[in-house]
This record gives structure tokens, sequence and C-alpha cells, in this order.
């Protein structure tokens, strides 16, 4: 085992010892946001012809699952190295920008897919999930999971404080990530918020993963595709070069 595989497994590790902490809580909070929504608007929301609102609601929640446990496991994991001290050890290794890059945004794709097929797999008690496109689904779970991992990786380098870190969660994912069409179309939106709602990327992660799911979506999987696509790449290169520069760790 080489360098960076031997920090992708360390990183792995990290969140599996605590699995029911990082896997099993948030499967159970999806599941009692499963619940609560569907009881109460099942009866009240349609969104799809051939779709029940709570069918509808699972991909959205499996995917916000996904999203903010990819995005909390590289940066949990930096902040934590800073307060406690550690990151001397890492930064004493040989490895390069690149291999840190691979290995934190590896593990954080790994957990992320953990968590939304743990969603997944206890939601198929409560509805019957249709797989209509399962290409879509993994594509959009991947890409998913490393855009919020590479900006979680970006969050842990900036912050400082554990407060920094949760301000960037409180103010920047969290409201990407309620506006984004998890529990509701954005077309059942005033045109105000449907226009903004174009500019989320959040907005183009969960509705391709819907697509994959039931073969509808509210916009063309194609576009979601290449937006998604090109804030991977924006988001990456800016985490590349933060940590070639050694932004905020080797200074």
């Amino acid at each position: 085992m080489n360098g960076w595989q031997t920090l992708l497994y360390k990183e792995s590790l990290r969140f599996w010892k605590v699995a029911f902490q990082t896997i099993a809580g948030p499967v159970l909070t999806a599941m009692l946001y499963l619940l609560i929504f569907g009881h109460a608007l099942e009866d009240h929301v349609k969104v799809y012809d051939t779709v029940s609102y709570t069918a509808f609601l699972v991909p959205g929640l499996a995917m916000m699952s996904l999203l903010q446990n990819a995005f909390a496991n590289s940066s949990s994991s930096l902040i934590m190295s800073k307060v406690m001290g550690n990151l001397v050890f890492l930064l004493l290794t040989p490895l390069s920008y690149v291999h840190w890059f691979v290995a934190y945004v590896g593990a954080s794709v790994l957990r992320g897919i953990v968590v939304g097929v743990g969603v997944l797999v206890v939601s198929a008690f409560f509805t019957h999930l249709s797989f209509v496109a399962p290409l879509w689904i993994l594509v959009f779970a991947v890409m998913g999971a490393a855009l919020m991992g590479t900006l979680g990786l970006i969050a842990g380098l900036w912050a400082e404080k554990f407060d920094q870190l949760a301000a960037f969660q409180n103010f920047v994912v969290m409201p990407m990530t309620f506006l984004s069409g998890v529990f509701y179309s954005i077309h059942s939106l005033p045109s105000f918020w449907q226009g903004v709602s174009h500019f989320n990327p959040f907005f183009y992660m969960i509705d391709g993963f819907r697509y994959g799911f039931f073969g509808v979506s509210d916009v063309s999987p194609w576009l979601s595709f290449s937006v998604v696509g090109a804030t991977m790449v924006a988001v990456s290169l800016v985490a590349l070069h933060l940590l070639r520069t050694g932004y905020k760790i080797r200074s």
C-alpha cells in the first residue's frame, strides 16, 4: 500500500470506527424526515403523475444525506487535525498535494455513498422504489459526493476554528441544500425562486439523481450533468491550488 492509499485508508477508517454516529445517525435523521413529511403531505402533494409523494421524497433525502456527509468527512477531518495539532505529522510525509486531494475526496465519496445507500435500503421498507436509469443514479451520486468532499476540503483548509466551519455549513451548505428541491419540485415555486434555483448547483445534483429513479425530472439530466461537472472542475481547481500553496497549513 503506497502513501495516498494509506491516507485514504486512514480517512475511511476514521468514519467507519464511529459508524453509529457517522452512518446510522444520518440514516435515522433521513427516516424521520421521510415519516413526518411523507405522512403529512402524501395525500396533499402530487409532483409527478405516476409517482407518490413519499416515493418522490426518497431520492431527495438520500442525496441530501449523501451530500452533507461527504462534506462533513473531509472538513471535519482537517479542522480536527488543525485544532489537535497532529496535522504536522501528515505534513512531514512525502505525499504530494494531489495525493492529499485524492485521499480526502475519496474517503468523502465512500462515506457519502454508504450513507446514501443506507437511506435507500431503509426507505424500501416504507415505499416502492423504481430504478429506471441506474447509471444516472451512480453518476450523480459519485459526482455529488466528490463535489461536496472537495468543498469540505476547501472549508477545512479555510476554517481555523469549529465555529467557522459551522458557519460555512449553516450559511452555505444548509440553505443551498434545502433550496434545491429535496422536498418539492421547483415548478411549484414562484417564478422568482425558480430562477434562483437554476443558479444553485445542488438543485442539479438532486434533480439528476432523481431522474435515475423515475425517468422524469425538472430539467434535462444532460443539463444537470453539465452543470455539476463544470462546478466539480472549478471547485477541484480551487482545492488543488490551495493544497499546492499550503494555504493555512504550511504558514
